[in-house]
């Protein structure tokens, strides 16, 4: 099974809120996932930034590809 660690978008238009999920890359978009990950909320003050990092490392470890727009927001932190 191919897996990816990618954004799942949530919240109301023009206040998006973020769950980062693991999914199986054959489902479309926006389907269901294999497993919460983390959360984002970019319009709280100050920005909501979770990672459940056993997790994270146990789906790495296991060959999950993190998608573009992940790898920019999980770029200079610490995960």
């Amino acid at each position: 099974m191919a897996v990816a660690l990618k954004l799942y978008r949530q919240g109301k238009k023009g206040s998006p809120s973020y769950r980062i999920v693991a999914v199986n890359k054959h489902y479309k978009a926006d389907g269901k996932y294999i497993e919460e990950v983390g959360f984002y909320d970019p319009m709280a003050s100050p920005v909501v930034f979770t990672v459940k990092k056993e997790r994270f490392d146990y789906w790495m470890k296991v060959g999950a590809q993190v998608s573009e727009g992940l790898q920019k927001l999980l770029k200079g932190r610490e995960v």
